[in-house]
């Protein structure tokens, strides 16, 4: 059982060290308050920067909470002590900024030229259908 034990540290330390490798981290992060951005510098000299009203936990905090940005996990998280809010490198990197019900919400409150066409098209039809009872 130990020998066992062993191999599936080993295995973990392995994947780990895979890890580290691969996917991005963050080396640094701060607040641009000229840009209203958030940006994070990546271990693989890359830069990304966001607006912190798209992530969850962020859209109301003032400048002064959101200079307050530390390093998580050795570069895997941002965390804000005074929002009480953490949000994931490798998810910021792939768009995610929330939990999924969060952005569901988001994507029900995007705008676009076609969303407002097809509202305005609806609507001259005389809105959305109502609901019948076999449904």
């Amino acid at each position: 059982m130990a020998e066992l034990t062993d191999a599936q540290i080993d295995a973990a330390l392995e994947r780990g060290r895979q890890a580290s490798a691969g996917e991005p981290r963050a080396r640094a992060a701060r607040y641009d308050r000229r840009r209203r951005r958030v940006v994070v510098e990546l271990t693989n000299g890359c830069t990304f920067a966001f607006p912190p009203h798209l992530a969850q936990g962020l859209e109301a905090a003032t400048d002064e909470q959101l200079a307050g940005v530390e390093l998580l996990g050795a570069g895997y998280g941002l965390h804000w002590e005074a929002l009480d809010a953490d949000l994931s490198v490798p998810g910021l990197l792939a768009g995610l900024f929330g939990t999924k019900a969060y952005m569901a919400r988001r994507a029900g409150q995007a705008t676009s030229p076609a969303k407002a066409a097809a509202a305005r098209k609806n609507g001259a039809k005389g809105g959305r259908p109502r609901k019948t009872g076999s449904e």
